[in-house]
């Protein structure tokens, strides 16, 4: 029996309000419009943005489905989707890539116009309108993926078809932690062989750009976190040096200054906090090193700093999905993963049933896991 055209009534993970937990609900999910795609998701990464949603560190309005490193498959798709059919495997893409706007016709930019990310998100898809319901309430979408649950409907030019064979419940995480981390290293710094590098936080994505630096040949990799249960780990994936900033009396920039001369020539911000972004700009070279920060910043927070720090000749960027464009990225990033380019597999601390989403958050914030696969 066809679903193409019809209702789907399917389990999800509604947040109803801030600061409660996830409510695993029956919702309906409408069947894709022109240019849009129904996917029945297979696996989904909890990811420390969508805590941020929960926590309000995020503003979105609710309520809201979050959820946005996925894999699944194309249920059905809507009037004039060309790329697409139904049985193909898929990534949503929180960052989208329309192929017509100037960041995505750019060789400098990822950044999609069409993104829900920089501008004040509305939770709903092109038209206005939202594809979820539950109790009669329609539910708004995040960042325009929504995967805690069964169904999500997406626009086309937000999913990537990648390589039936691909484990799903790995590649999902190509959807956003570790893209993002990989290409803050490859993409946005452009780390060269023989460099100094220093990643501040090492959970999914903090490791990923390890394995980032360590892929574009840098010599010394000092991975930072207050948590030393996951040094072991960073050393695994290429961690030369690892250390925690409790164990010092003097500031980090400091230490990692003695540590190397005159500063690292790369260092990278995966927190989201602003007190660790000016620490990491500080921690790298003062006339050539490059600081990227890859964490979200909390909102309604702002930077104050010394001016000399960028006056002497450091660079300040920012990496959303580690600069990869989207559509175009993710199919070579599956199949590099199926060459056996990168692992996922250490990253990958639990498999848990969707039904235990909120115990996946749970490890997430007593810092037990670095990625949570939820397996529907």
């Amino acid at each position: 029996m066809s679903t193409a055209g019809k209702v789907i009534k399917c389990k999800a993970a509604v947040l109803w309000e801030a600061n409660k937990p996830f409510s695993l609900e029956e919702v309906e999910v409408a069947p894709p419009k022109a240019h849009e795609v129904r996917i029945k998701i297979v696996a989904t990464g909890i990811c420390r943005s969508d805590d941020h949603v929960v926590t309000g560190a995020l503003t979105m309005p609710f309520p809201i489905i979050v959820g946005h490193e996925a894999a699944g498959v194309v249920e059905s798709v809507g009037e004039k989707v060309t790329s697409l059919k139904p049985g193909d495997a898929v990534i949503p893409l929180f960052v989208p890539q329309c192929g017509e706007c100037r960041s995505c016709l750019s060789t400098k930019g990822n950044l999609c116009s069409k993104n829900e990310i920089s501008s004040s998100p509305a939770g709903l898809m092109a038209d206005g309108t939202s594809r979820f319901t539950c109790k009669g309430k329609a539910i708004h979408h995040f960042i325009g993926t929504s995967t805690f649950t069964e169904y999500t409907v997406v626009h086309e030019t937000a999913v990537a078809k990648i390589d039936s064979a691909a484990p799903l419940e790995k590649v999902c995480l190509i959807g956003c932690g570790f893209s993002t981390g990989y290409g803050a290293a490859l993409q946005t710094a452009k780390v060269e062989p023989g460099s100094t590098c220093a990643v501040f936080g090492l959970g999914g994505v903090g490791l990923s750009v390890v394995m980032g630096c360590k892929a574009a040949g840098a010599s010394r990799i000092i991975a930072i976190d207050i948590n030393k249960d996951k040094f072991a780990k960073a050393k695994e994936l290429g961690a030369t040096e690892c250390i925690n900033p409790k164990d010092f009396k003097k500031p980090i920039h400091e230490v990692l200054t003695e540590m190397t001369g005159q500063g690292v020539d790369y260092s990278f911000e995966v927190i989201g906090r602003i007190e660790t972004m000016t620490e990491a700009l500080a921690s790298c070279h003062y006339n050539y090193g490059v600081s990227v920060i890859v964490g979200v910043p909390p909102a309604a927070q702002k930077i104050s700093f010394d001016p000399m720090l960028l006056f002497s000749g450091r660079t300040w960027k920012g990496s959303v999905f580690g600069g990869w464009k989207s559509k175009d990225a993710v199919p070579k990033l599956v199949a590099d993963y199926m060459k056996k380019k990168f692992v996922l597999d250490p990253l990958i601390t639990h498999t848990l049933p969707f039904t235990k989403i909120n115990e996946g958050f749970d490890l997430l914030r007593t810092g037990k896991s670095i990625r949570s696969v939820l397996v529907l």
